[in-house]
């Protein structure tokens, strides 16, 4: 018998201008803003357990602030922190919210996002009513991209250029599959949850834009009447918009950014519109089930931590007082591989006295026999591929940046390649395929 109630919030969550822009090496600065950008909150109920699930449009948010707000909202709504899952959709375009930068905007906004929270989140419990679970799967062509190169002399780069000869071939898999989950509720609108795994780094620039999710939801809301729509993003580390081979028009509405990457306002629009096509392709045909019974959960698992040999301390401290005294045309590298030898010796810098192993929390959402498996970070597409392959499930979602944004969880092959995303991550190679194991072993836990 179907017992499932589900509710929707939305609030704003756009910073005063000034607020500096999460997301690269660089330093930027709010001037403007192309869209509005929120949080979204879905709401479920079942047999007494409530859960809720956030969304917002921002790039990360570390560990220790998302407690910090699921603290909050859970002394405000009165749902334990451990059915409260709190995910960024990964915008290179949103404010940054961080603790302790002496930043006064920052503080600000930081504050002011934790009370948004709140607000969105008795929102969207205010707003629970009886509703009916379809679940279905799309597929979004030609947008997602792998990121990562063998060049022709051997090495490996992450963004090496568009039309760049020197590439030879990339490094991966994309996933093109968008999951659909759709909330048909007596006498109101119905809810969209969509899940895709690529990067929002589309935009470029200081104007605050949600980047493509924001978009997806504008198409999504104008194609269906009586839709809202909220967005999760996936497994999404290695793979990006950028198609370093363009042909037709590939590259209409783009531009070449400082780092190599082509970036374009009208391309996140075209992004947006191609997920919301897919939402579109089995919106009318999603499989209904009864839903009995939901969970969330959170379990902590220990991941080794990727720390600098002795060795490797003094280039490491080098380059990191180059850049943070703004000399990197000091430095004999350009574009992203000069990102990668920066964040690179930050990492070093950073875990020169840390522990030999960190804890992680991965969250698990179980709705009937569907879940959705949080990561606090951004996990590389054959996590994500591993995870749906659990099986017992009529399928499942796993989501990026969730209760935390602890950078890069590259797969085995990544750290025997090389390349941006496992020279900067914190976490010894072996990371990916321990997360897999833990979180198959964790979700047919919450099947019992």
């Amino acid at each position: 018998m179907n017992k499932l109630q589900v509710g929707f919030g939305r609030t704003n969550i756009t910073p005063a201008m000034g607020t500096p822009v999460a997301g690269y090496y660089k330093d930027r600065y709010a001037d403007g803003v192309l869209d509005e950008i929120e949080a979204n909150a879905i709401a479920f109920e079942c047999d007494g357990v409530k859960a809720l699930l956030i969304s917002i449009d921002h790039c990360g948010l570390k560990k220790v602030l998302c407690d910090i707000y699921r603290e909050k909202i859970s002394a405000a709504v009165g749902i334990p922190t451990d059915k409260i899952i709190v995910t960024t959709t990964h915008t290179h375009t949103g404010p940054e919210a961080r603790l302790n930068t002496g930043n006064e905007l920052v503080d600000i906004y930081v504050d002011f996002l934790g009370r948004k929270l709140v607000d969105v989140s008795i929102l969207a419990l205010s707003d629970l009513l009886p509703a009916k679970l379809g679940f279905g799967k799309g597929i979004a062509p030609h947008v997602a991209f792998v990121r990562r190169f063998r060049m022709k002399d051997g090495s490996v780069e992450t963004n090496p250029g568009v039309n760049n000869p020197n590439i030879d071939h990339p490094l991966g898999d994309v996933d093109e599959t968008v999951h659909v989950l759709r909330f048909d509720r007596e006498g109101a609108d119905t809810i969209i949850l969509a899940n895709f795994g690529n990067h929002p780094d589309t935009v470029g620039g200081n104007k605050i834009s949600g980047d493509w999710p924001t978009l997806f939801r504008h198409q999504i809301e104008k194609s269906l009447d009586g839709v809202k729509s909220i967005f999760i993003n996936g497994a999404q580390g290695d793979v990006n918009h950028v198609n370093v081979f363009p042909t037709g028009g590939d590259l209409n509405g783009m531009f070449m950014d400082f780092d190599d990457v082509s970036r374009g306002y009208t391309h996140a629009i075209h992004l947006g519109r191609v997920v919301a096509g897919a939402v579109l392709q089995c919106y009318d045909k999603v499989k209904y089930v009864d839903v009995d019974s939901i969970d969330c959960r959170e379990k902590v698992i220990s991941l080794a931590s990727n720390k600098p040999t002795a060795d490797q301390l003094p280039e490491a401290y080098r380059i990191h007082e180059l850049h943070a005294a703004g000399k990197d045309s000091e430095l004999p590298y350009k574009g992203m591989m000069l990102t990668t030898v920066v964040a690179e010796a930050e990492r070093m810098v950073r875990l020169e006295n840390a522990p030999d192993s960190f804890p992680m929390p991965l969250m698990c959402m179980r709705i009937g026999n569907i879940s959705l498996i949080g990561i606090a970070g951004e996990p590389f597409t054959g996590i994500g591929v591993g995870l749906k392959a659990t099986e017992g499930f009529d399928f499942v979602c796993p989501i990026c940046n969730a209760n935390g944004d602890e950078g890069y969880f590259p797969m085995q092959s990544a750290y025997d390649e090389g390349g941006y995303e496992s020279r900067s991550s914190e976490f010894k190679a072996g990371v990916a395929e321990n997360i897999i194991a833990e979180g198959r072993k964790f979700m047919l836990e919450m099947k019992k």
